[in-house]
């Protein structure tokens, strides 16, 4: 008898056998908020060169949205900081192997939650619409007439390609520094970037005064954690809540992204 005709019993064994493992190796991790505690150290993946949420700074440390309010769970979970550079590809692997605790700024989905947990919302994310404050734009119909610079490609352009009356003159740019700066220099009356992009427009405060006018769309980040540990969960949660009731988060948003947080994009 070859082995493609085997009796189902011993693959069966094996299956057995690796789930008895997973299962022993998911206990060791049980605890994860324990193991936080006892190692003294939060190790929270961020990424390294995504502004204003987090990018080195002449002093070559990063700092922005994302590290304040890693700081602030380090300090609330009473344990030292360990950031921990990520890519979008390397993000979850690196979860679900425990090179890290956590993980920023990572929108909740339905295929995510498959494999990952997550707390409550703790940064706005959004695709908005941009404009000068001389400009009336109240809606996507508003739109129509009216050219609009965005970046070729992204989530960006299609959110913005759904929503636009046929009649509005969408210019596409390779990059975000196009974008800003055909808008800067009055070639496009409005742009649609991220709130991350429009947060350094606003920082510049220029002199047509720009102002977000409307959202196209809305995704705002989490924290992300492996499944099955709800005392680091509720842990999370409790820490973001405070920051929100004592007024630490808006601060962050203030500083980071020039506007007051909005429960709305939360």
């Amino acid at each position: 008898m070859t082995s493609r005709h085997r009796p189902h019993h011993r693959f069966a064994a094996v299956l057995l056998g690796c789930a008895i493992a997973a299962m022993g190796w998911s206990a060791a991790w049980a605890d994860a908020l324990g193991d936080i505690h006892k190692a003294g150290v939060l190790k929270v993946g961020i990424f390294e060169d995504f502004p204003p949420f987090a990018s080195a700074g002449s002093d070559m440390s990063l700092h922005g949205y994302d590290v304040d309010v890693a700081n602030a769970l380090a300090a609330t979970l009473g344990v030292k900081l360990d950031l921990v550079g990520i890519t979008g590809q390397n993000r979850i692997p690196y979860l679900n192997e425990h090179k890290v605790d956590i993980l920023l700024s990572v929108g909740q989905s339905a295929e995510r939650e498959k494999v990952i947990d997550f707390t409550v919302a703790y940064a706005p994310y959004y695709i908005a619409v941009m404009g000068p404050r001389a400009l009336p734009v109240a809606d996507a119909a508003a739109l129509a007439g009216k050219t609009i610079a965005v970046n070729r490609g992204t989530l960006e352009d299609t959110s913005l390609t759904e929503a636009a009356p046929k009649t509005a003159d969408i210019k596409r740019f390779d990059n975000y520094n196009g974008v800003i700066a055909a808008f800067l220099a009055g070639q496009v009356q409005l742009i649609a970037v991220g709130n991350d992009v429009g947060a350094s427009v606003l920082a510049r405060h220029p002199a047509i005064e720009p102002e977000q006018k409307f959202q196209l769309m809305s995704s705002p980040d989490h924290i992300a954690l492996n499944k099955n540990e709800p005392a680091l969960k509720q842990a999370l949660d409790e820490a973001i809540a405070k920051m929100k009731t004592d007024g630490s988060l808006n601060k962050i948003s203030l500083q980071w992204l020039q506007k007051p947080l909005d429960a709305k994009d939360l």
